[in-house]
């Protein structure tokens, strides 16, 4: 088995990167060590405006439009934030990473599932799958493989240090379509808070920083404080961690690259991760070509964490803002002056990652 480039990790960035590469005539392999990359799903699958303008996601997969963000005090004080433009849309994600597989198989990208990832040395790629050690020739390899990398590892690359612990139950609810924020640092230490509902179903979760709380207990606390807005029998339940680091600073050399989580290139702030996730593939679709046609390092040093860091200083600076345990009397006070700010976060554009 000979290819150009191996991607291990096959959620949403990994898929993009596979289609734009095998698209492009490279022999690509996608690996993942699920069996099935429809189950088990770990996000809420929220999308915003700019993303499903902007790629080819497939319509049929993607939930009603919603404008509202209602922002909830510790105390369920209420700030309602309409947009004049549709902002959000949840995904059926088990269905949507099966259509982005399809559109993989068709632009030739080899798939093998149940893989995991053993090792990387230069133009070889060894993994595990169905207890036999497998060994195939890549030219290059593409670390999307989660929060906690182990391709970041062996390329030597930076890891993500810091992390949310999420956690969330999908169920039966006819709620009108909205996005509600809880901020309560009591329940949700470093974060917050969720319902996104669809009018069909309703995500209710929230995050926080692991050595702050326990998120079991706090959601089972979190669903009786919000019972009133959407409850109903429990059809799924998801949860993971989620890195705040940003994006981090070296995620490339000679040998291969990091996309997706395994590049922090998450926004949790804003709901607007996985446009990060597909802006940085597309981007390192194009580095990766243009490294494997020319050899040339110039191209790689293009694919620089510092530098895309500083297209998200605001954002950098809300996350570390949110990092202190702020007093929920103190946020009580100031949850009314809370709407210029909020709008920005939920209806900016966000990220350009500009090649």
């Amino acid at each position: 088995m000979q290819y150009d480039t191996a991607i291990v990790g096959a959620g949403l960035a990994g898929l993009h990167l596979a289609h734009l590469l095998g698209s492009r005539g490279l022999r690509v392999v996608l690996i993942d060590r699920r069996p099935s990359i429809a189950t088990p799903i770990h996000t809420t699958g929220i999308f915003v405006r700019r993303t499903w303008e902007d790629f080819p996601l497939p319509e049929e997969q993607l939930g009603p439009p919603i404008r509202d963000v209602i922002l909830h005090s510790p105390a369920l004080r209420r700030l309602t934030l309409r947009s004049a433009a549709d902002e959000f849309r949840i995904a059926r994600m088990e269905w949507l990473y099966l259509a982005l597989l399809e559109r993989c198989s068709r632009a030739g990208v080899a798939w093998i599932p149940g893989a995991a990832f053993l090792s990387w040395q230069p133009g070889e790629l060894a993994f595990v799958r169905r207890g036999l050690r497998i060994r195939c020739a890549a030219r290059f390899v593409v670390g999307a493989d989660g929060a906690r990398s182990a391709v970041a590892a062996q390329l030597g690359l930076d890891r993500n240090r810091e992390f949310l612990a999420g956690v969330e139950q999908v169920v039966a609810c006819s709620a009108p379509p909205a996005l509600h924020c809880f901020l309560d640092p009591q329940l949700a230490p470093g974060y917050i808070g969720w319902i996104a509902a669809d009018g069909r179903t309703a995500h209710i979760g929230l995050a926080g920083y692991p050595s702050r709380f326990d998120p079991s207990s706090a959601l089972a606390e979190f669903r009786a404080r919000v019972a009133h807005i959407a409850d109903g029998a429990v059809l799924e339940r998801r949860g993971g961690l989620i890195p705040v680091n940003g994006i981090l600073r070296r995620i490339a050399n000679g040998s291969g690259l990091l996309v997706g989580d395994a590049a922090g290139a998450v926004s949790p702030l804003t709901a607007g991760g996985f446009d990060a996730a597909l802006r940085l593939s597309a981007f390192a679709a194009d580095v990766v070509t243009g490294f494997l046609d020319r050899g040339d390092p110039a191209v790689l040093r293009t694919y620089d964490g510092a530098r895309l860091r500083s297209q998200t200083f605001v954002r950098r600076c809300l996350r570390r803002a949110m990092r202190v345990p702020w007093p929920s009397a103190l946020i009580e006070a100031g949850f009314d002056m809370l709407e210029p700010l909020a709008r920005r976060v939920f209806f900016g554009r966000g990220l350009s990652l500009a090649a």
